[in-house]
């Protein structure tokens, strides 16, 4: 799958200001729902974000989208409210996630974990526009 760098950012818990649209800006194509959407929906994407209201339901969420036909080893990161003990985020880890973060980690730091990822996984190469149009390689 190659082009530009495309992000499921699954924003569970409503909030308007999100880091989608700092995400744009860095060059990544964001699309942003309420929910997990349908499953064919998740494997045109490099990567999702599920935005969680608590982290109860980590590892289920998990599990159930790494079970989504086609879904892969796509980057799978969850942002969580600071309330998350340490073992539920080395629970939702073991689940399926890539990473666990804290909800209110800058559009810098999602794009650092998301680009380190990808660079793992030769299967998603992506592009990320720079800020004049130009694309550059990335992962």
């Amino acid at each position: 799958m190659t082009g530009q760098c495309s992000i499921l950012y699954i924003n569970t818990d409503g909030v308007k200001d999100t880091q989608a649209s700092a995400l744009r800006a860095l060059g990544f194509d964001v699309v942003e729902v309420a929910d997990v959407p349908a499953r064919e929906t998740l494997a045109t994407h490099h990567g999702v974000i599920v935005r969680l209201k608590d982290g109860r339901r980590m590892t289920s969420v998990a599990a159930r989208l790494r079970a989504a036909p086609l879904f892969g080893r796509r980057v799978l990161i969850a942002l969580v409210p600071a309330s998350v003990t340490i073992r539920e985020c080395r629970e939702g880890v073991d689940c399926g996630f890539n990473a666990v973060l804290p909800r209110e980690s800058s559009a810098r730091d999602l794009a650092a974990s998301i680009l380190s990822m990808l660079r793992r996984l030769p299967e998603h190469k992506c592009l990320l526009r720079s800020h004049n149009n130009r694309r550059r390689a990335v992962a």
